[in-house]
């Protein structure tokens, strides 16, 4: 039965329905779409909830930290102002040990947060009451005349309303009130200050002094020091509930910690509370400025996954700021957790839709797609024999696969004048089709059929044939290795390694491209028109060029330019003076040592050059070539350093051994002639062992 292709055409359009269509299957999307959203506002909202919350608890922890910083603050200066006061008035008199004693030790019982009540006299004796921890107290005294280099010291108990002598020791000491930064201040001073102190008479320790002088009937009796170490501040802290994994620090201008939570820190324990989240305050003092220094400023941070708000506040006492970190999760986390449930329902809801959904979507629309994209990657891929056109319901998939087919069609003509690895590589790099490059260290190489002008003028139009077989070999053997065909040029093959894909060994396959032509040519039997084997001419060179689309927004090409571009072109053209096949540059040499055999031809000066350039013949690759076979290089190298230093005669025979050995070769017999007539001539201090090449 014969069937009309036409009518079948027809019966098709008929059968095909809008993508709108198609589409409309997809409503669910948008349900879905919209709880989302519903549940993303919910989570904004109880999201900014948390985060007034949290606030509100940072704003009851810095009101706490600074009414103690300025109680802790305001006891010094009472203390130091009621020890004054009892001088002054001649109430105490500061030789007095027995009053002296008492009045110190009950201002240490009377202010929890003071550590340290401290004296110290011009002539540098030295006298304080220090607490123990909770339960202890100690009077020490250093005197300079009764005992100097020892330090007195009693101990007390503290009992249920008074105190209790427990023992005296004597001691050595070095500790010299002389060398304080608050005594020698003070002295000189007329209003007592604050200052930072490491060193007290028992050691190390971190603190704050209020101290000032004592003057009674105008003459300065000494300096008198209130001092609060930093372990009390550490205990506060850690009386403080920052959440449940927070953490409080004071920290100065500078980022460095004052205190840390510990509530086992006192003048016996040294303070050891948990500093792992105090890079992110001072993380907080880095960006915040000079802003957080002056007033409240928090914001959020991360570290190891995890966010954290982290909230700056200034406190009373110059340069210290409260830093409160606390994990986003403390607050979130409820949040997190009703929001993960309600994503769970969703997405069972979800899941269900899909699968009625999909299986629609499926049939109507991504079967015919996939087999679109596959077209598509057929074209990709430059495989456009493959493409194939499909039908199709939907009118729009019909359409784009015909559009496909015939672009397909069209690119198939166009497919012989471009270079298609080329185009793949380009659009793997992303690089887009308008000017630019840049500069990379490649290799490139020309190569041309020797004669070829005369050649050519001989046979016509009948030199195409072999010029195709020619160009076919070499382009084979260029693409083989690794290479990007630049362009042709008549007989020319420009090509070079290294772009558009990075090849760090560019030089070594230049070279084995190179030697793997002139093999080819050699194999292939072809001849011109007398007979004679085609013989080629090869230029290597490497070095820094710009590699790029040259050209204008109408036409490009994507090439190589540059003065290491040039040199390679008079590389091929000086083969013809020397008699040989491959010429390489002296970086192309460098770059390949080890993978090639080759050896200094000479230093000549190419056209459009001053600066002698060294050129080497490329000989073979290393693992290919007979150890006893390349013994004449070494005689040849040998010359060429005598014909450099003007030993004219010993280059000479060494270049005579070289033939000897080879029979023919051009270079060694250039350089005998050259020889001869040198050592004839004598030449003068002006000579240089530099060839100038009158053409390119």
């Amino acid at each position: 039965m014969n069937v009309d292709p036409g009518r079948q055409l027809r019966a098709i359009a008929r059968m095909t329905v809008s993508i709108r269509l198609a589409v409309s299957a997809l409503v669910l999307t948008a349900i879905l779409l919209t709880a989302a959203l519903s549940s993303l506002l919910w989570w904004r909202t109880a999201e900014a909830a948390s985060r007034q919350l949290a606030s509100t608890i940072n704003e009851q922890i810095v009101a706490a930290v600074r009414k103690e910083v300025s109680a802790i603050v305001e006891e010094a200066r009472a203390a130091h102002t009621a020890i004054r006061t009892l001088f002054l008035q001649n109430v105490l008199d500061t030789r007095e040990a027995d009053k002296r004693e008492f009045v110190f030790l009950s201002q240490l019982q009377s202010q929890a947060t003071i550590s340290w009540v401290a004296f110290g006299w011009p002539d540098g004796s030295f006298f304080a009451a220090h607490k123990l921890g909770d339960r202890r107290l100690e009077m020490m005294e250093i005197s300079l005349t009764d005992h100097p280099g020892e330090r007195r010291v009693d101990e007390y108990d503290v009992v249920p309303g008074d105190i209790e002598f427990a023992n005296r020791r004597f001691e050595p000491t070095d500790f010299r009130v002389a060398d304080q930064a608050w005594f020698k201040a003070g002295l000189g001073a007329d209003d007592p200050q604050w200052f930072r102190v490491m060193d007290h008479a028992t050691g190390e320790r971190p603190s704050i002094a209020f101290a000032g002088p004592i003057d009674v009937y105008q003459e300065r009796q000494g300096v008198l020091a209130v001092i609060i170490e930093y372990t009390r501040l550490a205990r506060f802290l850690s009386q403080l509930e920052v959440g449940r994994t927070g953490i409080a620090f004071i920290v100065n201008d500078s980022g460095e910690l004052i205190a840390a939570p510990d509530k086992t820190a006192d003048e016996l324990h040294a303070a050891r509370g948990d500093t792992t989240l105090l890079p992110l305050a001072r993380a907080a003092l880095d960006k915040a400025g000079e802003a957080g220094r002056k007033e409240a400023w928090r914001s959020r941070l991360t570290s190891g996954g995890a966010a954290y708000e982290v909230a700056l506040t200034p406190l009373p006492f110059p340069g210290w700021s409260l830093a409160t970190v606390i994990p986003e999760a403390e607050f979130l986390g409820p949040v997190e957790t009703t929001l993960h449930r309600l994503i769970l329902g969703l997405a069972v809801g979800a899941v269900l839709a899909a699968l009625a959904s999909a299986m629609l979507a499926r049939s109507v629309i991504a079967a015919p797609l996939s087999r679109v994209v596959g077209e598509l990657r057929h074209v990709e891929a430059f495989a456009l024999e493959q493409v194939r056109r499909h039908p199709s319901r939907l009118k729009e998939i019909a359409s784009l696969s015909g559009a496909i087919a015939e672009m397909a069609a069209g690119l198939s003509a166009f497919r012989k004048f471009i270079p298609a690895d080329l185009v793949r590589g380009l659009l793997r790099q992303g690089v887009e089709a308008k000017p630019g490059g840049s500069v990379q260290e490649l290799s490139v190489m020309f190569i041309d059929i020797a004669g070829f002008t005369g050649l050519s003028e001989r046979l016509g139009d009948r030199v195409v044939p072999l010029l195709s077989r020619y160009l076919d070999l070499t382009s084979e053997i260029i693409v083989a290795n690794g290479g990007t065909i630049d362009k042709f040029i008549g007989d020319a093959v420009m090509a070079f390694w290294g772009a558009p894909q990075p090849q760090g060994d560019h030089a070594a396959r230049c070279c084995r491209a190179a030697l793997a032509c002139r093999k080819a040519i050699d194999e292939s039997g072809l001849v011109d028109d007398l007979g004679q084997p085609l013989q080629i001419r090869i230029g290597i060179n490497s070095g820094r060029m710009l590699v790029g689309n040259i050209g204008s927004e109408l036409r490009l090409n994507y090439t190589v330019i540059g003065d290491a571009v040039n040199v390679a072109s008079r590389l091929e053209g000086a083969n013809k003076s020397y008699g040989t096949q491959i010429l390489i540059g002296a970086a192309t040499e460098r770059l390949a040592r080890g993978t090639v055999v080759t050896r200094e031809v000479d230093s000549i000066a190419v056209y459009g050059r001053e600066e002698g350039l060294s050129i080497h013949e490329l000989i073979g690759m290393v693992n290919e070539m007979a150890v006893g076979s390349i013994g004449w290089i070494a005689d040849y190298d040998r010359g060429l350093a005598a014909y450099r230093a003007r030993r004219f005669a010993d280059a000479l025979a060494d270049f005579e051994a070289v033939l000897k050995q080879r029979g023919d070769d051009r270079p060694a017999e250039l350089m005998r002639d050259r020889c001869r007539l040198l050592a004839a001539a004598a030449p003068d201090v002006s000579w240089r062992p530099v060839a100038a090449l009158a053409s390119k």
